[in-house]
């Protein structure tokens, strides 16, 4: 779904679900949580929630609709949210009401339960929601939301165990499908991940007893934090007293990090499975100009996210790196509601060819996917426009050709280029001279498995590729999805 802040030509790429942020034993905690979830802006950017507890006050929320910045840095709100722990979330929707959101569908949740009061933030996307809702109603359930997240708080408090993290496990036993958690009682931080660990989560020491989760090391960086470790696929920690308690409630199956992760949704100061997110989608772009090299005259990224491949393509090849295509740093509010005339000038809003660099120039533009096309033909038209000689195309993910039900918001499968399209008719679709996408194994190879994809046993999830779901996605099988046979 398209935020309230989205550009004109954003729905175009795929989106993350959500970024998850927790602090426990400091002072003012939602402070440190609204400086963690700006920096997790770019994972949803549609609204934002923080959910603290203080002794004196109890719990306290605050949901905005819109940026970190716009909302929780003011008084009036920051104020209304004391006390030493505190958990945050911001959102783009996937699962949940379609159009206009509900402030009611912005997290943190929260359930009050015969122990007390637990809050919680959930990163992900679970397969089998559809079924637990239509389960949980037909019992008495009464949902405030259309979240599949809201799922877990009722599950929650349907389990007889007699603490929030017991009764947390015996929950997400239950669901199916890509979650990290983020949750948070009286006196406890939790963080938990799905089995296969599809979704990040990451663990930071701000002091001796103070510490913090995030979806993302971009965001201990910002408040300070030393990155710890990331919480293992299928993993459980319970913070409290400065004290972290781990166990392991799912089993210890492999591991399926989301790959486009890599390629796309982490900041690229991020470290993901001890690697820097910039050095990968730098080596992307190594491997791409070794797999699908051409003649020309410059190597361009569409800016921001084909930079870090740009810059290695151009390393591997030769070819000079230029800045081809200008960002407009400071489009936002001014075309919340754009008129008719504004919305037809499209991509140019957002960005403008350098002109003088690119007359007469056979130009690679180096882009981070393609998914419906048509961002990738409005760029093309304005760098033949500007007098380019060749326009080339190197993608640095391989042919996105099927929806992804984990968390990320994608087309239905008939709207992906990819799915309907070889890549010479996307070729001439586009409207370039040439287009290429990475390999699966070149992109595997890059993310640091020197020998490829292992079709037996790949140490990703990369079903938005090879049609490989890890989790069977039961609630779009049971609305007609047919899966990819099997090989």
């Amino acid at each position: 779904m398209q935020s309230h802040y989205a550009h004109p030509f954003d729905d175009d790429k795929l989106k993350e679900e959500c970024g998850v942020f927790g602090v426990i034993g400091v002072a003012d905690a939602s402070n440190f949580v609204a400086l963690g979830l700006h920096a997790l802006q770019h994972r949803g950017q549609e609204a934002g929630g923080i959910v603290s507890y203080d002794p004196n006050s109890g719990f306290n929320s605050a949901r905005r609709f819109g940026y970190v910045r716009d909302n929780f840095t003011r008084p009036e709100v920051m104020d209304t949210l004391p006390g030493a722990l505190a958990i945050g979330h911001v959102r783009y929707s996937t699962a949940g009401s379609k159009g206009a959101t509900a402030i009611r569908d912005v997290q943190p949740f929260f359930g009050e339960f015969s122990m007390g009061g637990a809050a919680i933030a959930h990163n992900g996307n679970l397969t089998n929601a559809a079924a637990l809702r239509k389960e949980l109603i037909e019992r008495g359930s009464i949902f405030q939301s259309s979240s599949d997240s809201e799922c877990i708080i009722h599950l929650m408090a349907r389990s007889i165990q007699k603490t929030i993290p017991e009764r947390m496990k015996d929950a997400l036993r239950r669901v199916e499908g890509a979650f990290s958690v983020v949750a948070m009682t009286r006196t406890k931080l939790i963080g938990v991940r799905d089995p296969l660990g599809v979704r990040p989560l990451v663990l930071g020491r701000i002091s001796d007893s103070s510490w913090a989760l995030a979806s993302e090391t971009c965001a201990l960086d910002i408040i300070g934090a030393e990155f710890v470790r990331e919480i293992e696929p299928g993993e459980m920690v319970v913070i409290e007293d400065g004290k972290i308690t781990s166990t392991r409630p799912f089993g210890a199956p492999a591991s399926r990090f989301c790959i486009f992760e890599h390629v796309y949704f982490s900041r690229p100061d991020s470290i993901l499975g001890g690697r820097s997110v910039y050095e990968t989608r730098r080596q992307i772009g190594v491997e791409l100009a070794r797999e699908a090299p051409v003649d020309a005259d410059l190597v361009c990224p569409v800016p921001d996210s084909g930079t870090p491949a740009a810059i290695g393509y151009s390393q591997e090849s030769g070819i000079p790196y230029a800045m081809g295509i200008i960002r407009n740093q400071y489009m936002g509010r001014t075309f919340i509601e754009p008129t008719e005339s504004i919305r037809n000038m499209g991509v140019r809003l957002k960005l403008n060819v350098n002109r003088a660099l690119i007359k007469g120039k056979r130009v690679i533009l180096v882009d981070d996917s393609v998914v419906r096309g048509t961002t990738s033909r409005k760029i093309k038209d304005m760098i033949l426009e500007a007098g380019a000689a060749e326009v080339h195309f190197r993608i640095a993910s391989p042919p996105t050709a099927w929806p992804c039900f984990y968390g990320v918001d994608t087309p239905e499968r008939s709207k992906l280029l990819a799915a309907t399209m070889s890549e010479d008719e996307m070729r001439d679709w586009i409207g370039v001279d040439s287009l290429k996408f990475v390999s699966l194994d070149g992109l595997y190879r890059a993310a640091g498995e020197v020998a490829g994809r292992n079709p037996k046993a790949p140490k990703f999830c990369d079903a938005c590729f090879s049609g490989d779901y890890p989790i069977v996605p039961s609630d779009k099988i049971e609305e007609g999805f047919e899966m990819k046979a099997a090989e």
